[in-house]
């Protein structure tokens, strides 16, 4: 399955679809602030640090593809699961991105929060988009070095009668 930025999927996504990914990312956060004024804003971040967002969207995306291919007269859970999958990927390498983030911004904010910020804006997005090219470069390699199977070992089968 291929990345790829597309301005249609805005207007194949129902209203409610991003009413569920916002509400729910909301509830979240309020969560997150709740904990955080009871035992702690140490505790509370651990939770804002939760992709709030990602299982709604995980959700959501998997069902919008496997309806996409049911509406065609084909069978699109397999199709559903490998887009979530993808999505998931994608949040994963995020997070390194976000950690580089985090790391930057905690070392040079005592400088400037200006600066903090801007430096580790910057390292976010090379981190995160130096991660997603080292996967797609790695994934690449090594489906290239899969062993092929040949015509005569598919005939060298023994078939029983």
């Amino acid at each position: 399955m291929l990345v790829k930025l597309s301005s249609s999927a805005l207007k194949e996504t129902r209203w409610y679809e991003y009413a569920i990914r916002f509400v729910l990312g909301g509830c979240a956060t309020v969560l997150a602030g709740a904990i955080g004024s009871q035992f702690g804003v140490s505790v509370g971040g651990l939770f804002l640090a939760l992709p709030a967002i990602f299982c709604a969207s995980a959700t959501l995306i998997e069902s919008h593809e496997r309806h996409a291919k049911e509406k065609a007269g084909l069978s699109g859970r397999r199709r559903g699961q490998k887009a979530a999958a993808l999505d998931a990927a994608g949040a994963a390498l995020g997070s390194i991105g976000l950690a580089a983030f985090a790391a930057i911004f905690h070392a040079t904010v005592g400088a400037s929060i200006a600066f903090a910020f801007v430096a580790a804006l910057a390292v976010w997005a090379s981190v995160s988009v130096s991660a997603w090219w080292v996967r797609r470069k790695l994934r690449v390699t090594r489906r290239s070095h899969r062993p092929a199977r040949s015509p005569s070992a598919k005939r060298s089968r023994v078939v029983k009668p």
